[in-house]
């Protein structure tokens, strides 16, 4: 089993706040410096006249980075303690961070890279962890709710700040690893209460995919849509005549959505025993509102009132994915199980770009639409499958 070092079984049904502010703390100051960070790599690499073509496949190192670290990220922390691990992920996120402004030869930012975007992805599992093992049951969602919206708070913070510093000298780059840096005050003032691996996971890595199917599968059609949508929607939005400022709203409001459906999406998740209907009618809504893009596309303000709920459909797929995972497993089953879930969004991440990229070449702009809708089709399919195949067992 895994639980606090304090716990007790009274306690059951409380919330450990000082776990749920650690966890919290770390991956919003995760969020902070990757929203930061991207920008502002991607910009000096420009500015040295490196082509787009590098730019990308120096950036596809973060994925590559979060499938190799996603494995070995339990049994670092079998062997040296959840809070301890975080700890060490902290120091080498904050000083590979830095040494991009240091490392002058373009070769250099590829293990730079894979060592930060391999610390956050530790940080990414082990905080999850953490916090799926210290919610009580039946407050789960509503706390995985707080830290999804936490995360997405971060993750807008990161530009936000980038269009204040700017991208000259060593300023932003201390900024995000001051940022990431603070995460260790809260781990360490709560390290007593983390969980304790008291064995290792039963299964492979690999087995850990497939164990939760629904919630995997969910996280991967949540890094496919968010990578591929973030970075293409502008792309999109221009080719069907709205400005690059009104591209720029609808992103924002897509993220707004992300943040407000969080929390009530995750008090509903805990309503239900079974959070797989939850999960397929998410992908259903997913599905419609993908289709509905080019019908909307004369209007911006019908388009950001579909994608203020699509946004929040999307991130809701993260949360309760989550929180469904955390129902079904405990202790050394469930870490095993969040570093498998973190690696399907990481493969997600490097399929969403390309497939999406691929079908505006093959469909045009409207392609944009069909392979996101395609992404969610397969997802709801898999899911009603899955749930009428379990009850026609029952």
């Amino acid at each position: 089993m895994s639980q606090p070092r304090n716990g007790t079984p009274g306690d059951l049904e409380e919330i450990h706040w000082p776990s749920l502010v650690a966890a919290v703390c770390s991956i919003s100051a995760v969020g902070i410096a990757i929203g930061l960070g991207l920008p502002l790599l991607s910009i000096i690499l420009e500015k040295r006249g490196v082509s787009s073509t590098l730019i990308g496949l120096n950036t596809a190192m973060a994925g590559v980075a979060a499938m190799v670290a996603a494995p070995i990220t339990t049994k670092l922390a079998h062997s040296y303690g959840v809070a301890q691990t975080m700890l060490w992920a902290v120091v080498v996120s904050a000083l590979s961070g830095v040494s991009f402004y240091y490392a002058q030869d373009f070769w250099m930012w590829f293990p730079l890279r894979f060592a930060f975007h391999g610390a956050t992805t530790t940080l990414f599992i082990l905080s999850e962890f953490w916090i799926n093992a210290a919610a009580p049951p039946s407050k789960r969602g509503f706390v995985l709710g707080i830290y999804s919206t936490v995360l997405s708070v971060g993750f807008a913070a990161g530009p936000l700040l980038f269009s204040v510093l700017g991208s000259d000298g060593v300023l932003p780059f201390v900024v995000a690893a001051v940022a990431i840096l603070m995460a260790a005050v809260p781990i360490f003032i709560a390290r007593d209460e983390s969980p304790v691996l008291e064995e290792k996971p039963e299964l492979h890595f690999m087995r850990y995919v497939f164990l939760v199917p629904s919630a995997t599968a969910a996280v991967f059609i949540f890094g496919a849509v968010e990578a591929g949508g973030l970075a293409l929607f502008p792309i999109y939005a221009v080719r069907a005549a709205f400005t690059e400022t009104q591209a720029a709203l609808l992103l924002t409001v897509m993220g707004v959505g992300n943040m407000i459906f969080q929390i009530p999406l995750g008090m509903l998740s805990d309503k239900m025993n079974d959070k797989r209907p939850l999960l397929a009618a998410m992908a259903f809504m997913g599905l419609i509102g993908s289709l509905m893009l080019p019908v909307l596309s004369h209007s911006w303000f019908l388009m950001a009132f579909v994608l203020l709920f699509w946004g929040g459909c999307v991130a809701g797929l993260y949360t309760v994915g989550l929180s469904h995972l955390g129902s079904r497993l405990t202790g050394s089953d469930l870490a095993a199980a969040n570093a498998a879930f973190v690696f399907c969004y990481a493969v997600g991440t490097v399929a969403g770009p390309q497939v999406i990229g691929a079908a505006i070449d093959v469909a045009g702009n409207n392609g944009f639409a069909w392979a996101i809708a395609g992404f969610f089709g397969v997802y709801a399919l898999l899911s009603a499958g899955r749930l009428l195949f379990i009850r026609k067992r029952g």
